[in-house]
C-alpha cells in the first residue's frame, strides 16, 4: 500500500480523478480525519471536506508506478 496526499478542490477535479482511478482494478481509499471512503465513489468524495488535502491509500503493487504517474496532477508534496 502507498499513501499520498491529494487535493480535490473543485467539482471538475473530483470528476476527472474518479474517472482516472476507475481504470484500475485495485482499491483506493480516501482518508479525511476519522472518515475512510471508497475513492471510486463520487458521492463519497463529496461527503468529505475538500478544502483540505486528503490522504489517498493506493492498494496496488503491480501498477503502482503507472497509477502514480496518472495521479500526478492531484498529488501535493
Amino acid at each position: 500500500m502507498k499513501t499520498v496526499k491529494i487535493s480535490l478542490n473543485s467539482i471538475d477535479r473530483v470528476k476527472s480523478f474518479v474517472n482516472d482511478i476507475n481504470r484500475y482494478d485495485c482499491d483506493f481509499d480516501l482518508v479525511s480525519g476519522r472518515y475512510i471512503i471508497d475513492a471510486k465513489s463520487i458521492m463519497g468524495i463529496f461527503s468529505l471536506d475538500l478544502s483540505k488535502p486528503i490522504s489517498l491509500n493506493i492498494h496496488a503493487d503491480k501498477e503502482l508506478d503507472e497509477i502514480l504517474e496518472v495521479l500526478k496532477p492531484y498529488i501535493i508534496e
